[in-house]
């Protein structure tokens, strides 16, 4: 099981994304949050075929969720899923990532 936290920013939700293996090349996903956008993504994106990651942002299933549901086209959780999504599968390391603003 994979676990990312994304603190999203200036709306203040925090989601927790998580996402573990199923039978096949699928990846069963899991949003905990209180933000409502994200939550209706939770219907679309449940069971997602690892080669989602691969995917061209047009034709991606977690980027046509997004599309749908979020009111915000730079909100960092549809990052973080996909993201989680690759480690579960083992296609990429665990590794944090981050965006950080400088005041110059």
């Amino acid at each position: 099981m994979t676990k990312v936290i994304v603190n999203a920013g200036a709306c203040g939700f925090t989601v927790t994304i998580t996402a573990e293996k199923e039978a096949g090349k699928k990846i069963r996903i899991s949003l905990d949050t209180e933000c409502e956008m994200v939550k209706k993504m939770q219907e679309d994106i449940s069971l997602l075929d690892m080669r989602a990651v691969f995917t061209g942002h047009l034709n991606n299933p977690v980027y046509r969720s997004a599309a749908k549901h979020l009111q915000h086209v730079a909100c960092p959780v549809i990052s973080g899923i996909l993201k989680a999504v690759e480690v579960e599968a083992g296609l990429a390391l665990p590794k944090d990532v981050s965006i950080v603003f400088s005041k110059d």
